[in-house]
């Protein structure tokens, strides 16, 4: 019997196509907005295989409500909207797209850094505001990069991109904070590994790259931006519960850190009237790190290959749970 795939996206269409050529009966949520999770299930209980995305929830109640579902196809490189564990205590594979969006998400923490660090998301506005006066000396004063320290939270592929851009452009001196050591960027880059206090204290610009897991949900809390330098910048492109927004505001409020990049946020989407949008140091973005057609591409083949794999030879190119295979 054709396998049933269920897309939960107007995807990129090569991942229709792929799966529609590979010999699967594809079915393609066409609103342009997300599925409710009472959608998601009721059609989900008739397929084999699905291809979601970050604002999905594939929890335990999911799962139990759609036994016939084989195999789930992340359309992201992060994948903490799904309980993996029951996922691997059910047998199903987690499919997920790292690698192929590690430059389109660097690119954009570099853009934040650069934004924040000169008030220009702020100082446009001051322009469609009506507001560009006369030339004051001491007004609306930015920081420079050159030379600075760069900390990277999560030295993985895009925190090592990022390190990689810095270090060119700037000079930027590298530390970083991982579960693990990272021989390759500490060799390249001449990274030091620190422990997470240190980096908190050394840092003059702090990029996060790091997954959503227990141990780094909130690490970014009101006694984290307390350790860090006050002419500090914050970037955070990896998630939005990585950092606690109303402590990051607070932080930056009174002077605790000096400014802030945001491509996540906490909740989201974000609220127009959040003070963060209206702060000179501020530079906020909503969650397009990945939105470049090369990298949406790319992603939606990985996803897709990732059910043909699966299918055709028990396989996928990047699986969360590989024991499920």
């Amino acid at each position: 019997m054709m396998k049933r795939v269920l897309l939960t996206r107007i995807f990129p269409e090569r991942a229709a196509e792929m799966l529609s050529n590979a010999g699967f009966a594809v079915t393609q949520w066409q609103e342009d907005r997300p599925m409710l999770k009472e959608e998601l299930i009721q059609m989900t209980q008739d397929h084999d295989a699905i291809l979601c995305t970050l604002t999905d929830t594939i929890d335990k109640a999911f799962m139990d409500a759609c036994p016939r579902l084989e195999v789930i196809s992340q359309f992201a490189v992060g994948y903490d909207n799904i309980d993996v564990a029951t996922a691997t205590l059910k047998g199903i594979p987690v499919g997920y797209t790292p690698d192929v969006l590690t430059e389109a998400t660097a690119d954009v923490a570099f853009g934040l850094m650069i934004n924040a660090s000169r008030n220009m998301f702020f100082m446009h506005k001051q322009i469609i505001a009506g507001q560009w006066g006369y030339f004051r000396p001491k007004a609306h004063l930015g920081m420079e990069l050159k030379n600075k320290t760069l900390g990277i939270l999560g030295m993985g592929r895009i925190g090592t991109a990022m390190a990689r851009r810095c270090r060119g452009a700037y000079n930027m001196s590298v530390i970083y904070h991982n579960r693990n050591r990272n021989e390759s960027a500490e060799k390249e880059l001449n990274a030091r590994y620190v422990d997470f206090d240190t980096l908190l204290a050394e840092s003059d610009v702090l990029s996060v790259h790091c997954a959503l897991t227990r141990d780094t949900r909130g690490i970014f809390n009101k006694a984290s931006f307390g350790k860090m330098k006050h002419t500090a910048l914050f970037i955070n492109t990896a998630r939005g519960g990585v950092h606690n927004e109303t402590d990051l505001i607070e932080a930056l409020e009174r002077g605790v850190i000096w400014g802030a990049g945001l491509d996540v946020t906490n909740p989201e989407p974000m609220l127009p009237e959040n003070p963060l949008l209206q702060m000179e140091h501020v530079a906020v973005l909503p969650h397009i790190g990945s939105a470049t057609s090369e990298a949406r591409n790319a992603m939606a083949n990985l996803a897709a290959e990732n059910i043909i794999r699966f299918f055709r030879n028990r396989e996928m190119h990047s699986c969360v749970n590989p024991e499920c295979l």
